[in-house]
């Protein structure tokens, strides 16, 4: 092993970056961070003890001032999520990378791209990766390009969509893409070689492909999950057309994954995946114990999400919706534009930190403690038109940290014990939040939920207007439920 390095990680608020921070810690690395919002990693356990920067990869001097006096830079942004135009927003970042590398002295680059065939037409999503890659490759810093296939752990976006497409549907009818060749690998493999890429020698410049040296078809996976989860064999039948757009959007509607990374993801799946070479053995040995088969990957993931140990999820990096929306100003109604808001106030004799109990596990397979049919059929709803959905869930059952995903919200403020304030991420015609507050009152509690919303022209005060009277029923008995559910907390104590 190498001596300690100065390390930068990009993408630290990711699927993979947010694990790999803490590893690179243990080793005894010095670790800078670089972020769009640095308040997403106010409630992380490694937040002091890593050097964390402002900054965005698209702007050339934040990518400059960042990368100084570091040896190592672990380049693991993707633009996936964001839509149309996500490629030549990535090729654009890997070339600022690349210079901004060079220009501060920077030793190596590492990053994590896609297995691919060498001929062919790729997808976009894959030619991307691939891009990256040789832009970083055919840049003045020497690189280290991992390129691994679907990447088995709990919370990763490649495990929810097997997951919810082998859990919904026993008979499965499927594009042809079901019988294409996947060499999985396991994310502590992942982290397993990305933590040693700083022992590979200096200079080098170069792709290694990384996996568990298991082949199966992509129906196989399906079937390795429900065997490991206790279901019934799944009946896949391959029907003669790849349909990527069609699976794309059925594929959005059935599992947690937004339209926006679907259709990437089951364009990609139209090529083998498979590793051509193994050269990594002759520089960084396997994990002690030895590369983690796909069924123990499996079991692996399935057994945090029960413990509620998940880390990170794909949900964790930032979306689009997300970067393009700011903060709830502090007094909405001094904000300069239009705001509705629905409020509501509930005494309870439950002491406060019941109800916070309630507000913390919102959510995910708590539900939002009204109508839940009238919610599902909002989250379906969303899904059609390339929203969030209802899906997402929560990383953990029963806490929360700012930037936590919960279904179609994402966490933007929270003050544990008092306040959690939600962003909307659902797709409306302009910004919206919920808050939910509560505060001591004598010998028990008043809960407060607050629903704000900025409509964007007639379209969004039309929007407002039309949903207004199930605000009517949905808002009052969510109180109402809270607060009882709060009480049987109490009284169970």
């Amino acid at each position: 092993m190498t001596d300690a390095q100065r390390v930068l990680v990009t993408g630290a608020t990711g699927y993979i970056g947010g694990r790999l921070v803490p590893l690179l810690l243990a080793d005894g690395h010095t670790v800078r961070v670089l972020v769009r919002s640095p308040e997403k990693l106010n409630d992380v356990p490694w937040h002091n003890d890593v050097e964390i920067v402002k900054g965005d990869l698209t702007d050339a001097g934040s990518v400059e001032s960042a990368f100084a006096d570091v040896d190592t830079v672990y380049f693991l942004v993707h633009s996936m999520a964001s839509g149309k135009g996500f490629a030549a927003q990535e090729e654009a970042i890997a070339r600022n990378v690349a210079k901004a590398a060079e220009a501060a002295g920077v030793k190596r680059i590492v990053y994590l791209g896609g297995l691919h065939p060498e001929t062919g037409e790729l997808s976009p999503h894959m030619a991307s990766r691939t891009a990256v890659g040789r832009i970083l490759l055919d840049g003045a810093v020497p690189a280290i390009v991992f390129q691994a296939g679907v990447v088995i752990g709990s919370g990763s976006a490649s495990f929810e969509m097997i997951r919810h497409l082998t859990e919904t549907l026993p008979v499965m009818p499927a594009p042809s893409w079901v019988r294409r060749r996947i060499e999985p690998i396991a994310v502590r493999d992942v982290l397993h070689y990305l933590t040693r890429a700083v022992d590979l020698p200096e200079g080098m410049n170069r792709t290694f492909d990384i996996g568990d040296r298991e082949v199966l078809e992509y129906a196989d996976i399906m079937n390795g999950y429900a065997e490991v989860a206790g279901l019934p064999r799944r009946r896949i039948y391959a029907l003669p057309l790849p349909a990527p757009k069609l699976a794309g959007l059925w594929v959005a509607l059935v599992t947690p994954i937004p339209l926006s990374m679907s259709r990437p993801l089951v364009e990609s799946l139209q090529h083998d995946a498979v590793a051509k070479e193994w050269d990594i053995d002759e520089y960084i040995p396997p994990p002690e114990g030895g590369l983690t088969n796909y069924r123990d990957a499996v079991a692996r993931a399935l057994g945090k999400e029960a413990r509620g140990e998940v880390e990170t999820t794909w949900a964790s990096a930032s979306s689009a919706a997300d970067l393009a929306s700011e903060p709830l100003p502090s007094d909405p109604d001094w904000a300069g534009q239009t705001v509705y808001v629905d409020q509501r106030r509930r005494r309870t004799a439950v002491d406060p930190a019941h109800v916070w109990q309630v507000i913390e596990g919102i959510g995910g397979k708590n539900g939002w403690y009204s109508l839940p049919m009238a919610w599902a059929i909002r989250g379906v709803l969303d899904k059609t038109v390339g929203g969030a959905g209802l899906t997402r869930g929560r990383r953990n059952p029963a806490t929360l940290l700012t930037g936590d995903v919960v279904d179609w919200w994402r966490v933007e403020l929270l003050e544990r014990g008092t306040l959690l304030r939600l962003r909307a991420e659902m797709r409306v015609p302009g910004k919206a939040w919920l808050e939910l507050r509560v505060d001591p009152d004598g010998d028990g509690s008043v809960y407060s939920q607050r629903a704000i919303y900025f409509p964007r022209g007639l379209l969004g005060r039309l929007y407002w207007w039309l949903i207004y009277p199930f605000h009517g029923l949905i808002f009052p008995s969510m109180a109402k439920n809270i607060t009882r559910q709060a009480a049987r907390l109490a009284e169970q104590d």
